[in-house]
């Protein structure tokens, strides 16, 4: 018998929104916005969320579902619960679990069926600051078959100015357009949320990129990396003051985070009315170095949670905002012939089972084989998603 399982996504109606004029996108379309209403529902089971909820996704409606979820007093959920799984995932279970994914042994099984590729960066392409052997040439295959690349990545850290200039310090020739970054995104949400006219400043917990794609649509932010070096002031009768003007708090990767940012967050947060609480991304690691995995923004996303009892606005991967302005931009009807290449399952895999696209896994980042094929306990919030294809690289294309 098949197992359904639905499982909630963070990511708020607006924030799966169609991207404004200025960022290459006009206003969004009913059915879209309906889909993105879909993907906050989370049905786990009659016994998680009442029979309402169960019968909706055995019909096949994700609509229904949130409706009769919503109508559940036992909607609510602890951030972790709401946060770690944020991909409606549908799963068949014929008697001993979940299908496992495939080697990719014959890669024209893939690669026939494929007209666009979207590629994670970290893990995928590079980790760290180095290049992964063997992905120039693979790049310059697909594109001589006629495949069109994207680049896709969770990491707020640059622009996609900012990442351009990494792509070609590798050695990688990639054009801007081809380039999307959560920094890009979390700039593209406020736009088409109207957020510049609100007349507010943005509160930044991250690094240079969130910066600068916010100055690119004109609105005005402080903190980030300026704030890098600011003690709290623990003295006795010590305090922060912070902008009552602050509208949103934007929580990026930040190598740099301290308890003065924090501290900052949670007043704008807690004291600011409708201030929103917005991230690039809930990554739980990340790439800084090839020699091992580093906390990712996961760990600073968390912290404010903890801080505010607040659930984000999400608008990097596993949320639909940047798959549904590719669509749109570049006229893409026909999503199965979309492929997500990543090394995360609960993001990048996540991302493209939710969003109607093929799915390859690579094993040259965070996820290993042994925990892929359940050998070992999963990581929170992986369980039951998989990929269609896994690869040990992308060289695997072109074995």
């Amino acid at each position: 018998m098949a197992k359904f399982v639905v499982v909630a996504s963070s990511v708020p109606v607006a924030a799966t929104a169609f991207l404004t004029p200025s960022h290459g996108l006009a206003g969004g379309a009913p059915s879209l916005r309906a889909t993105a209403q879909a993907s906050e529902a989370a049905v786990v089971g009659k016994s998680a969320y009442g029979a309402a909820g169960a019968a909706a996704v055995a019909s096949g409606s994700a609509l229904l579902a949130c409706a009769a979820l919503r109508r559940s007093r036992r909607w609510h959920g602890s951030f972790a619960a709401r946060n770690s799984r944020q991909v409606v995932q549908m799963h068949a279970d014929a008697s001993t679990g979940a299908a496992k994914a495939k080697k990719l042994t014959m890669p024209y099984d893939l690669l026939g069926g494929v007209d666009i590729f979207i590629f994670d960066c970290d893990g995928v392409i590079w980790r760290g600051d180095s290049l992964i052997d063997g992905v120039p040439a693979v790049l310059d295959k697909l594109r001589a078959m006629g495949k069109r690349c994207f680049f896709v990545t969770n990491n707020s850290t640059k622009s996609r100015a900012g990442y351009k200039a990494k792509f070609t310090s590798l050695g990688l020739d990639i054009p801007p357009e081809e380039i999307f970054s959560s920094s890009f995104a979390a700039a593209a949400y406020l736009e088409q949320t109207k957020f510049k006219e609100s007349g507010k400043k943005v509160y930044v917990i991250g690094e240079k990129g969130i910066g600068e794609e916010l100055d690119l649509i004109g609105v005005p932010w402080f903190g980030g990396e300026g704030d890098k070096g600011v003690q709290a002031p623990m003295q006795p009768g010590g305090a922060v003051t912070h902008d009552p003007n602050v509208g949103a708090v934007i929580v990026g990767f930040d190598r740099y985070i301290n308890y003065f940012k924090l501290q900052y967050a949670q007043l704008c947060l807690n004291e600011n009315p409708g201030c929103q609480f917005i991230a690039t991304n809930l990554d739980r690691v990340t790439h800084l170095t090839d020699a091992q995995e580093w906390a990712g923004n996961g760990t600073m996303v968390g912290a404010v949670s903890g801080c505010t009892g607040m659930s984000p606005t999400v608008v990097g991967k596993p949320a639909p905002l940047m798959i549904d302005y590719l669509a749109e931009k570049f006229n893409i009807t026909d999503r199965h012939r979309i492929c997500m290449v990543g090394d995360r399952l609960d993001t990048d895999i996540a991302f493209g089972n939710n969003n109607g696209l093929q799915t390859c896994l690579t094993l040259s980042g965070v996820t290993s084989l042994p925990e892929l094929m359940d050998e070992v306990p999963r990581k929170k919030g992986t369980e039951g998603i998989q990929p269609e294809y896994y690869v040990e690289t992308i060289c695997d294309f072109f074995c």
